[in-house]
């Protein structure tokens, strides 16, 4: 009964502990959480100003779309990709490039860290849009996140193997990119730049490359899954 009353006792007195706890923690971080919300817009502001222009330029360019036309497809498409398969980059970002089992007892740091690779790489897209670099958002997050790593736990914050995965793939990115343009570009001026008519044969193309795209898109959401519909087949 004594050990009955004892947990009975405990059980309400943790609690009352555990509550002013995460008051006191969501006071502290209060300020973190408001700049975190305002660098977070400036973040996704930055990013459509560089990585748009990446996704796009060749399309207008080319006058195939107006400006118009690119920002409201962008605005479409960019937040599809993002609900629906984006969470994968998101979650190599958030726990595949330092070591979170090292800030278990350091929850606030860790928070404001985030502040800190949240300013750091939307002021460096900002720089660079506006020195018209076309970088890339994945490139400036992995750098700032591992600047971030060292500053505070040193070599041993950072998860090595897989950073030398996320470099690697930007090496591969560009020469697989290249490869796949060429092939493409081959198989397109054999069937429709030396024909006779070469409109005409365009037009019988276009929905041949219109069905690889939509199969190749449907695969990938159908295959990865979705986490805000809870539709990953792989579970």
């Amino acid at each position: 009964m004594s050990t009955l009353a004892m947990s009975t006792t405990l059980i309400p007195f943790s609690s009352t502990i555990s509550a002013a706890f995460m008051a006191a923690f969501r006071n502290d971080v209060l300020w973190a959480l408001i700049l975190g919300i305002i660098l977070a817009f400036v973040l996704a502001f930055a990013m459509g100003a560089n990585d748009v222009a990446n996704a796009f330029g060749t399309s207008v360019g080319s006058k195939v779309l107006t400006l118009r036309q690119a920002y409201i497809l962008a605005v479409i498409f960019e937040t599809l990709g993002a609900l629906l398969i984006g969470y994968n980059v998101t979650d190599t970002v958030r726990k595949g490039v330092i070591d979170l089992t090292l800030y278990v007892d350091k929850p606030k740091e860790i928070f404001v860290g985030q502040i800190a690779i949240l300013g750091g790489c939307s002021l460096w897209l900002l720089i660079a849009t506006l020195a018209r670099l076309p970088v890339s958002s994945t490139h400036s997050i992995t750098g700032a996140t591992v600047g971030f790593g060292l500053m505070t736990r040193g070599i041993i914050g950072i998860q090595w193997r897989k950073i030398v995965h996320i470099v690697a793939s930007w090496f591969l990115s560009p020469i697989l990119s290249g490869v796949v343009s060429a092939i493409l570009y081959i198989i397109l001026d054999h069937s429709v730049l030396r024909r006779k008519n070469p409109f005409r044969c365009g037009l019988r193309a276009l929905p041949v490359f219109y069905w690889f795209c939509i199969v190749f898109n449907v695969f990938t959401i159908s295959y990865q899954g979705s986490k805000c519909k809870q539709y990953n087949i792989q579970n």
